[in-house]
């Protein structure tokens, strides 16, 4: 599959992202795929290559691009729990500053690109999001009700906060059909009854799924959190929600 480094105008400057697509046939159904507190590395990339396999046009932004381009920290090719918290704490300032209002203006930005694409096809996308994606992933479906058939967030982290503006409270002109698949630790059981009710109120179809003997991050092969077993779930759920939601052709 090729990949291609892009950069995207937004309204605050230039975003740097990657795109892989089929060489062949298209246009192709397209999805924006928002990384994990990590960013855009190496493993994003083989995850677009991947799912671009399958006949899609996958769009991965550098969602720290205020900062610099990727990746905006030095990090180890592969992250242990020993030098997870070291990372993270580099990278906690990037996710705070990355307020609600940068998000949707960003994914204003990714939507209209995707559909300015001729390799990307005009009917609806799909958003993935890992981890912190999860929420951009949310929130993106939330403000684009309209261009937005599917949602997958996976190991997802502060989709139901006390904030006033917390994912699950903005979630009224959903209309996608959603899948979260979560580790063991990621939700207790009354914060996911809490987001499921967000999610019935909306009226949408969903499933919310955890995922036996994971951990957070458990979709990336880069970190020490990495399950093949639950990865294939996941690709399980992910594909087969694409071929319900988006048209081909």
């Amino acid at each position: 599959m090729p990949i291609k480094t892009l950069h995207i105008p937004t309204a605050d400057g230039q975003a740097d992202a990657l795109a892989a697509f089929p060489d062949h046939g298209g246009p192709h159904p397209a999805v924006l795929l928002y990384a994990d507190a990590f960013g855009l590395r190496p493993e994003l990339a083989e995850r677009a290559r991947e799912l671009a396999g399958h006949g899609y046009y996958v769009l991965v932004p550098n969602l720290y691009y205020r900062h610099g381009p990727a990746p905006v920290t030095e990090l180890p090719a592969f992250i242990t729990e020993e030098v997870r918290p070291a990372v993270i704490a580099r990278l906690m300032p990037l996710i705070e500053a990355h307020i609600t209002e940068r998000v949707l203006r960003d994914a204003d930005a990714y939507l209209r690109f995707l559909a300015d694409r001729p390799e990307a096809g005009v009917g609806p996308v799909a958003v993935i999001g890992y981890c912190v994606g999860a929420v951009l992933a949310m929130r993106t479906a939330a403000a684009h009700p309209d261009r937005v058939a599917a949602v997958a967030g996976f190991h997802p982290g502060f989709l139901v906060t006390d904030a006033p503006d917390s994912p699950h409270r903005m979630l009224a002109k959903l209309r996608a059909e959603v899948h979260l698949g979560l580790a063991e630790n990621d939700m207790s059981p009354e914060t996911i009854n809490e987001l499921d009710r967000a999610l019935d109120a909306a009226g949408v179809v969903h499933a919310t799924e955890i995922y036996p003997g994971t951990v957070h991050g458990f979709t990336m092969s880069d970190t020490e959190a990495f399950d093949a077993s639950a990865v294939g779930r996941h690709w399980d759920r992910l594909l087969a929600l694409l071929d319900r939601t988006l048209a081909r052709g």
